[in-house]
């Protein structure tokens, strides 16, 4: 094959494979078996290696590539990544209700309800339809640039795509949102760490922490994570009027968006919306630990600004901590550095919020009680 015939070839196959990409993790619809992907994925690396000058970093065989690194380079977050207030019960959430139409002086609030992916969150950064910078949230202003691993996880696009809107994307682009470890793929990488006597992880939230910060890229790319982004934060061009438009116009550009998202009007929508996802949690193929509610009008997200280091116009609403009962082994006493003394319960080791806990502090009477 020439090298005419080559380039066309290659263009072909990287179009082929971002859609099938696309269908897969966007649209939940895989259009081929994995072994026709995989045919096409090897054809395309070995015509780049015949043509290495026709290779580019946006290629679907550049995802993981280069050394291992020596550590991590701090990233300055251009918009902070804010925490959000908890609720815990309906009350609070009609108490934030009440506060968000009283300072929008309005009678009603239409919100975006989404589930609280328990994962890890990133912001990406590209620049004229490719990603450039993958960053940790960190403490919130600063986080610690992971590009390399993220380039690794095939749900977060390398290069946009438009595939349901003329809408172009813009210049420069931030996207938020959250890393985590599908449960089919906790279970498959823990079976094959059993079988050949490695350390199984603990739990989805800590693997998927854990595959990020791994200094060589080829050992996350081993990791089955997965992504759903949540929001647009930056754009140098005209921004969605809506949240909820924002998502739909990240999805038509190739985003993974989690199909759960969806409109609901006041503080009882979104009530019924918890309840809903409650009976969903156990079914669903990934751990979710509740729900998040944010305004979705832009110019009244705006209106109602931020307290501290949380917006005032978002929320999100935790489910229940889970329980378990153990047996009580032993109470020590541990003196700290000002002499402090703290009683250490040491327990029967017990599974519980997919950690194994074998010792607890006894320094809250009323829990003890």
């Amino acid at each position: 094959m020439n090298r005419s015939e080559a380039e066309k070839r290659i263009g072909a196959l990287r179009s082929e494979i971002t859609l099938h990409d696309y269908r897969y993790y966007v649209e939940d619809a895989p259009s081929v078996p994995d072994a026709e992907y995989d045919r096409l994925l090897r054809e395309l690396q070995a015509l780049e290696a015949e043509h290495p000058d026709l290779v580019t970093p946006e290629s679907p065989t550049q995802r993981v590539g280069g050394e291992p690194m020596e550590g991590f380079e701090a990233v300055r977050h251009e918009t902070p990544m804010l925490s959000l207030a908890n609720a815990f019960s309906s009350d609070e959430i009609e108490q934030f209700h009440d506060r968000v139409i009283r300072g929008l002086e309005t009678d009603h609030a239409e919100y975006v309800a989404e589930p609280k992916l328990d994962g890890v969150a990133i912001s990406l950064r590209y620049r004229d339809g490719r990603l450039q910078q993958a960053a940790t949230r960190g403490d919130g202003a600063t986080g610690e640039d992971v590009t390399s691993n993220v380039r690794t996880i095939n749900a977060i696009p390398l290069q946009l795509e438009m595939r349901e809107s003329d809408i172009p994307w813009p210049v420069t682009l931030e996207v938020r949102g959250e890393i985590y470890m599908p449960l089919s793929g906790f279970e498959e990488y823990n079976a094959r760490a059993r079988e050949s006597g490695e350390k199984e992880l603990v739990n989805p939230r800590n693997a998927a922490a854990g595959s990020l910060r791994q200094l060589d890229p080829r050992l996350t790319a081993q990791r089955p994570l997965a992504f759903y982004a949540y929001a647009m934060v930056a754009a140098s061009e005209d921004m969605p009027e809506s949240h909820y438009q924002a998502l739909q116009r990240l999805r038509s550009w190739g985003f993974p968006v989690n199909p759960e998202v969806r409109r609901v009007r006041d503080a009882g929508g979104c009530i019924a919306y918890y309840e809903e996802m409650s009976r969903k949690r156990e079914n669903l193929s990934y751990d979710i630990d509740g729900v998040v509610y944010k305004v979705d009008s832009r110019e009244e997200q705006k209106t109602l600004g931020y307290v501290s280091r949380a917006p005032r116009w978002a929320i999100a609403q935790k489910f229940p901590a889970q329980e378990e009962i153990t047996r009580l082994l032993d109470i020590d006493v541990q003196v700290g550095r000002t002499g402090a003394i703290t009683p250490v319960a040491r327990l029967e080791p017990v599974f519980v919020g997919g950690v194994t806990v074998t010792n607890a502090t006894l320094h809250n009477l009323d829990e003890i009680q």
